[in-house]
């Protein structure tokens, strides 16, 4: 992604009908929900340029600078960066946000690419821009998104899987369940979208004219979704002890669609959480305490769920819980932006599988994009225990949560 240079910047200011670009004063009043549909519109490219669009704040509707009482301050910069984080739009946008020095003064620049997995939605609805204003996708709108998404350089979780079929997936579960959740209430009402043109739509097949399902299609709403991605489980293991070769007291294989298998994984976490009491000498209440805070070892799950790779492997992710530490591994090193030297900063992030991120915030598995490892270690913190240990190596990732030192182990 390379940045704009300042004359592309300012050209872009000044081409007043450019579909390429969105402009505000300021970050107040309505600018907030208006430019983040700016970014959505942006994501999804419907003209196919094929280029960034730009959202401006600092600049009048005429190209004109704001006014003197506009300042770019830190804090709005990190509220335009949530943009991308925060969840409201999927998959999450690739964006860039800076300050730059353009007409004479500061103005805050949004960057957004084009997606690679459209269409993108902002709270279940898609945007687009027509002409220079934006407004919501027709029923036409979104095939045409779901058929540019087969000519990009795909993720593989929206790859076609060869041999599976409709018969695969839930129709009921995709009804009644997910459907609900990934399109807003106003959206469903309008008439004209089969049930073919909202699986190719959320990505769960190929295309309305190739109703295969693909990898992320299978995981979310397969009836067997191991029948086609052998690797879709999570492998649970309980060791009495602190060394492999100690006894296996618990296992488990873990699958099912993505909402059964993290469901399943919640409860035996739940299960396997021993809670044990301090009662303090003198005192009339109990204490008590848990060795790892559950809210942690969902985050840091889930992660592995979310950044595996599921191309080119038939290993699961693994949680195996020893009485001194729980180690959470998944295929796969880091992906894009991230790498073994910046792994865990604050603020670094990049999606090997952005149609399945998607789906998990939809789902409500995950809360924010980019903070998981973030309330793990809070979480982890609050609960007394050591710092989270990465291990990043090329083909895996191995997360390590241990007890406190004054614990026990389940």
């Amino acid at each position: 992604m390379t940045p704009l240079t300042d004359e592309e910047l300012l050209a872009l200011i000044a081409d007043l009908e450019s579909d390429r670009v969105e402009r505000k004063r300021a970050w107040k009043g309505d600018a907030p929900e208006k430019g983040r549909q700016a970014v959505c519109a942006f994501a999804n490219d419907l003209p196919n340029h094929g280029e960034p669009g730009v959202l401006f704040i600092g600049v009048e509707d005429n190209g004109q600078p704001s006014g003197p009482d506009f300042v770019v301050t830190d804090d709005l910069l990190k509220t335009l960066a949530d943009i991308k984080t925060d969840g409201k739009i999927t998959p999450p946008p690739s964006m860039t946000v800076g300050k730059r020095h353009l007409l004479g003064r500061d103005v805050a620049v949004v960057t957004v690419w084009p997606s690679d997995a459209p269409p993108v939605r902002l709270e279940g609805r898609i945007w687009i821009r027509i002409g220079p204003r934006r407004g919501q996708a027709s029923g036409q709108d979104e095939r045409i998104l779901s058929e540019k998404r087969r000519y990009r350089d795909q993720s593989f979780d929206t790859h076609p899987v060869d041999g599976s079929t409709l018969g695969d997936l839930s129709q009921t579960y995709f009804e009644n369940e997910f459907l609900p959740q990934a399109v807003a209430r106003d959206v469903l009402e309008i008439n004209g979208r089969s049930y073919g043109d909202r699986l190719a739509s959320l990505g769960m097949i190929a295309s309305v004219e190739d109703p295969t399902p693909t990898v992320v299609g299978l995981l979310t709403l397969g009836k067997s979704p191991r029948t086609w991605v052998p690797p879709a489980y999570i492998q649970f293991l309980r060791i009495r002890g602190t060394q492999w070769g100690d006894p296996v007291v618990d296992e488990a294989e873990l699958d099912g669609n993505l909402d059964t298998m993290l469901r399943r994984l919640d409860d035996k976490l739940k299960a396997t959480l021993a809670v044990s009491v301090d009662f303090t000498s003198g005192a009339t209440t109990e204490e008590r305490t848990t060795p790892y805070p559950l809210s942690a070892l969902q985050q840091l799950a889930r992660n592995a769920v979310m950044h595996r790779t599921y191309e080119g492997t038939n290993a699961p992710v693994r949680v195996y819980w020893f009485d001194d530490r729980i180690e959470i591994s998944n295929p796969g090193g880091p992906y894009g932006a991230v790498t073994q030297q910046n792994f865990g900063r604050p603020g670094v992030a990049d999606y090997r599988n952005p149609v399945l991120a998607g789906v998990l915030k939809t789902m409500g598995f995950v809360q924010r994009f980019g903070f998981g490892i973030a309330e793990a270690r809070r979480a982890m913190a609050a609960n007394g225990n050591p710092p989270v240990e990465f291990q990043v190596e090329a083909t895996m990732v191995m997360a390590i949560a241990r007890i406190d030192s004054g614990g026990a182990g389940a």
